[in-house]
């Protein structure tokens, strides 16, 4: 999971930094377990675009990824790691005793040969899915389950890991990456140690032509445009945004305006990121 630099021969390649791959061990994908990725460049059914910046890219096939972790007290042997071009976090193929194939995220540590398993006997190890019930205060963890059943939501990038912090009645107090302590059921299901692939955060992508390679498409400052696209557009030169605040393309202030609107759940939050209170 090292970082190769290239050699600056082009100005594209000066400054770029790429995965070596070292820990992958088969490049095809399991075919039983792959969907084509169809591309609607951010657009909605009516043509009308949805979410911004979407477009182009590589060919991709989307991985059916095990995040429920529903075959319980079954062994599996860890057959080969895999890329996903889909996540940041690598993939690790399992084969059941019964002889089914799954895809789980690879956490640290995990190689091929191992086996893991699933269930409320599983021991404490790297790949290993437990109820946090059955995991010890302290113990690092990700593929977090909100609700019984539903399959794993939180931390599942490449590097993260949350720290199970304290249990308390039917709740457990979990530390995510973000620094946010929450409150999450000791029914729901969680797997032992920390996302592998470390070094995500560490590659340079050099170019732009690499990001369009990922169907990310450019993003245009908002004092380039004209008034009837962005608050900020209009004037004759370089202007200031001429507004106490910095807006969304959409009139929404976006420093200092809370964005949060799900009160529902804040019934399950201790402590916020970046903030000592409630």
């Amino acid at each position: 999971m090292a970082v190769k630099v290239y050699k600056p021969v082009t100005p594209g390649l000066r400054g770029m930094t790429g995965h070596t791959f070292e820990e992958i061990t088969k490049t095809t994908p399991e075919r039983s377990l792959i969907v084509i990725r169809k591309k609607h460049a951010g657009r909605n059914n009516t043509g009308r675009v949805t979410v911004r910046h979407q477009g182009g890219g590589n060919r991709q096939y989307i991985r059916n990824v095990d995040f429920k972790r529903d075959k319980r007290n079954i062994p599996a042997r860890v057959s080969a790691i895999e890329y996903d071009p889909n996540r940041t976090a690598r993939l690790a193929l399992l084969v059941y005793a019964d002889g089914e194939k799954r895809y789980i995220i690879a956490p640290l540590g995990l190689k091929v040969g191992d086996t893991v398993l699933a269930g409320p006997q599983a021991e404490i190890r790297p790949g290993n899915s437990l109820p946090i019930a059955n995991i010890p205060v302290g113990t690092m963890i990700h593929n977090i389950e909100l609700k019984e059943g539903k399959g794993g939501q939180l931390v599942r990038a490449a590097g993260a890991s949350a720290q199970l912090l304290a249990k308390e009645g039917d709740y457990a107090q979990i530390r995510l990456p973000s620094g946010e302590v929450r409150l999450v059921r000791q029914v729901c299901y969680a797997t032992i140690g920390q996302v592998g692939n470390l070094d995500h955060s560490n590659v340079k992508l050099g170019k732009a032509g690499r990001k369009r390679h990922m169907g990310i498409r450019p993003t245009v400052r908002g004092t380039a445009m004209s008034p009837r696209d962005h608050p900020h557009g209009g004037g004759e030169g370089r202007q200031p945004v001429g507004m106490p605040g910095p807006k969304s393309p959409w009139g929404r202030p976006t420093r200092g305006y809370k964005t949060r609107r799900n009160k529902t759940t804040d019934k399950y939050i201790v402590r916020r990121r970046n903030s000592g209170n409630r």
